[in-house]
């Protein structure tokens, strides 16, 4: 009985090896066609967003065209041939040698250890184990094993040798094991269906791929979904212009020395990311965009922030445990600055960003709004000398903290307020947009659609102060295109600008905000004070 559960074993571990050789080989043979297929596809933006033990050398590399063209061609090359290789079971210890090898600098650059894989699209969890490091144990599997035990051509042409080098003198035609051989010879050459197969999916995929390009080629078609990858062409890392030039914000530190707060021109703001769209009536579109920034793509999008030269975002308290796992687990230099709104409590914002160890914090504009507002009905029925009171302790307790204080508004008057109060805040952040799109233009009762209630006024008077301006709302929660926002706010006197930005819209908007930081270097409206 033992021996007949041997023998079936015996059986059965050729085929399992066979298949295991096979898939793994497919999909290097397809990764090393898909790259030759996409064109333009390059090396350099996953070395350079490696971060582990070897991220110097591949940061090297990645800044070197001459060196990521040679990286290139080992990529694509090294894959299709050792795909070749595994598939046909041909010089099959040399393509798992070199499989293993590629393998594993694709292990170190992005380990799935917790602060180094982040910004690669995966398809499933990991930790510590993930495909990369499987397919090279398997690899270093095959690279010990001999050709015999395993379905392919390094086993026919052994046993073809083998045979030749111990043929008998007058072999009689009867004891030829002719049939046996044939099987065999069918059984080493079961890559050629698997050739076959993985060469139709690859041409009904390919098929597929030019008919819908020339669907999307003939005018109008597609119209009803063009918002799609199809048939935008985003910016990547290698069309950036420049980093983001940096400013600075002066503060008291802990011990009540003068220390600098520096941010880069451009802010990320967090808007998006909490899923606080602005969107009028659009009822679905505040879920939509929280739908959208699932942790991974929060933590891309901030990674890719960095890498363009973004060093800070404003968002709210509710943003402090994924901001914080960006920090801790990805060590990302990113500064957090919060608006403390919670709930109209300026206080309790304030605990829970210093909880959660923000880095710069200011009154929430709608706060400053209503509590500057001698006409808002308050449902805690404090005065407005309270509520002013309510503000200057806040920003003590900021300060006593040893962090940049900062008080925000939409309102204008409400800035006006805290000036004539005595506040003097390390800097500003007020709403700064122009009105030349259809919803500001209306008769109707405010309805989400305006955020900066006087900007003429706003411009004017922000002008006079001297501290530093973080202008946000500059698009006007998307109504005004980058170019003429970005223009109009730096051009109008902002030191800094906050804005709302998908990962797919980063790049192209740091290139515009570069253009327009440069053209108002020598602007009239309000000197630079930051």
């Amino acid at each position: 009985m033992k021996s007949q559960t041997g023998s079936a074993t015996g059986r059965i571990i050729p085929w399992v090896l066979t298949l295991v050789r096979i898939v793994i080989g497919w999909h290097f043979l397809y990764e090393g066609i898909a790259k030759i297929v996409a064109s333009g596809w390059s090396s350099a933006p996953y070395l350079a967003g490696s971060k582990w033990i070897l991220a110097p050398l591949f940061t090297a590399m990645a800044g070197n065209q001459s060196v990521v063209s040679v990286v290139d061609f080992i990529n694509i090359w090294g894959m299709i041939l050792v795909g070749l290789g595994l598939i046909t079971g041909l010089f099959t210890r040399w393509a798992s040698l070199a499989g293993a090898i590629m393998l594993f600098f694709y292990f170190v650059a992005y380990p799935p250890i917790p602060g180094y894989m982040f910004g690669v699209p995966v398809e499933g969890s990991y930790l510590w184990v993930n495909r990369n490091l499987i397919e090279f144990f398997a690899l270093s599997v095959f690279i010990f094993l001999s050709p015999g035990s395993q379905f392919g051509i390094d086993r026919l042409l052994q046993r073809w040798k083998s045979e030749k080098a111990r043929k008998p003198v007058g072999e009689m035609p009867a004891d030829r094991p002719e049939g046996v051989g044939r099987r065999e010879v069918l059984r080493d050459l079961i890559s050629v269906p698997a050739l076959g197969a993985f060469a139709y999916a690859l041409y009904r995929k390919r098929k597929w791929d030019s008919f819908e390009e020339k669907l999307l080629a003939i005018d109008g078609m597609d119209a009803n979904s063009g918002a799609t990858l199809l048939k935008f062409n985003y910016s990547t890392l290698k069309d950036l212009k420049g980093q983001v030039p940096k400013g600075v914000i002066k503060y008291t530190d802990k011990n009540g020395n003068l220390a600098d707060f520096e941010l880069s021109r451009l802010l990320m703001g967090g808007n998006l990311i909490g899923g606080w769209a602005h969107a009028r009536d659009l009822i679905y579109v505040s879920k939509l965009v929280k739908t959208y920034h699932t942790d991974e793509k929060v933590l891309q999008t901030l990674a890719l922030g960095e890498k363009c030269g973004m060093n800070a975002i404003i968002s709210n308290p509710q943003m402090g445990r994924i901001f914080q796992k960006y920090r801790h687990e990805f060590r990302g230099k990113i500064k957090f600055i919060s608006d403390c709104g919670t709930n109209l409590d300026f206080q309790q914002g304030i605990r829970m960003s210093l909880a959660a160890d923000w880095d710069a914090l200011y009154c929430q504009g709608e706060i400053t709004d209503r509590f500057t507002n001698p006409e808002w009905d308050d449902p805690k029925k404090r005065t407005l000398t309270e509520r002013m009171e309510l503000i200057k302790a806040g920003l003590e307790e900021i300060r006593s903290n040893g962090k940049p204080a900062g008080i925000g508004a939409h309102r204008i008057e409400a800035i006006k307020a805290c000036v004539d109060y005595g506040l003097k805040p390390d800097f500003w952040v007020k709403t700064c947009h122009n009105y030349n799109y259809w919803s500001a233009q209306t008769n109707q009762d405010w309805n989400d659609n305006k955020f900066d209630f006087d900007p003429e006024e706003t411009v004017r008077y922000m002008g006079t102060l001297k501290e530093p301006w973080i202008a946000f709302k500059v698009l006007a929660a998307g109504a005004i295109k980058p170019e003429v926002g970005l223009k109009y706010a730096f051009d109008n006197g902002a030191d800094f600008v906050c804005l709302g930005m998908y990962d797919f819209q980063i790049v192209e908007d740091v290139n515009i905000a570069l253009d327009a930081i440069a053209g108002a270097r020598n602007r009239t409206s309000r000197p630079w004070l930051a």
